[in-house]
């Protein structure tokens, strides 16, 4: 199946478009710390939100981490099925991944293979809804070259020296810039989906802690932009057809020591003798754990 195959809805006056359906992806916010900044009146609009609708904690899917965590939102589908096993992986079948020791890794150049790497045959969010938003987001299939937030050269070198020099300041003023563009372009024009990734808890989360200062800063941004899109479309009498979804594709814990499969090596023996012979790296990035698996 191509993506001409799959069934559009078209409007040719952004106005008489019914409905919207906005998902703005808090990358990496804990529940509990969203919650709590709730309940102490940091974030205004998220908690009208709250109020009016829910809040809940579900189990993300595997493996949590960004970029293939945002398939259930895109697709509806878990990301190993679809042809993303992980942010980085590798290709047992060498077709996929080429290039250097047959893995791929969609941390930096080769983020231009994960529309590809996915399944043709699972339409995305963007394919199967019309005119679309994509700010941010990895996935991207199915968006028009004026419907993309956060793409190009010049953004991607400037993402690169945000990233590199570990500028948090960087990636937070990156967040309320697209928030800005984000409202602007849903205000003008009105796409029927919407999704956003907001990195900037997630950067403050690696850097400074889950519950850091520079966090709730970032979810002041992404507060303030759920205000503006808001009020946007209350003023021009389309909230209530609006759905406006705060989304998170995992959390963090504190982690002060990384496991490794190397250091092992040294007790392979040992390892023998009680009955374990294989050993799996399972967890992310984020809480990362070394199980060993009996035979």
């Amino acid at each position: 199946m191509h993506e001409a195959d799959f069934p559009r809805i078209s409007y040719r006056n952004p106005l008489d478009r019914p409905l919207s359906v906005i998902i703005l992806l808090a990358d990496g916010a804990r529940p509990d710390v969203l919650e709590r900044a709730i309940d102490n009146g940091f974030l205004p609009a998220l908690a009208r939100l709250r109020e009016e609708g829910s809040f809940s904690t579900v189990t993300t899917a595997f493996p949590s981490v960004t970029g293939p965590a945002y398939t259930p939102f895109l697709l509806g589908r878990y990301p190993g099925p679809l042809g993303l096993p992980g942010l980085r992986w590798f290709d047992r079948t060498r077709k996929t991944a080429r290039g250097f020791s047959n893995c791929r890794s969609y941390v930096g150049t080769e983020m231009r293979y994960v529309d590809s790497d996915l399944d043709p045959s699972a339409p995305t969010l963007f394919e199967l809804a019309g005119p679309a938003l994509g700010a941010l987001s990895v996935i991207g299939r199915g968006l028009r070259r004026g419907d993309r937030i956060g793409r190009g050269v010049a953004f991607a070198a400037r993402a690169a020296r945000t990233h590199f020099t570990g500028d948090l300041a960087g990636w937070l003023e990156i967040d309320r810039q697209v928030g800005a563009k984000v409202a602007r372009h849903i205000r003008e024009q009105r796409p029927r989906v919407a999704f956003a990734a907001f990195p900037g808890i997630d950067k403050a989360s690696h850097s400074t802690g889950h519950d850091s200062p520079a966090v709730h800063e970032a979810m002041r941004i992404l507060d303030a932009t759920v205000a503006e899109i808001r009020w946007d479309a209350e003023r021009g009498g389309r909230w209530d057809s609006t759905h406006l979804w705060i989304v998170s594709d995992h959390g963090h814990s504190p982690v002060t020591a990384h496991d490794d499969l190397a250091p092992l090596e040294a007790f392979k023996d040992e390892i023998a003798k009680a009955g374990f012979t294989r050993a799996v790296l399972l967890g992310h990035d984020h809480h990362p754990s070394v199980p060993l698996l009996p035979d």
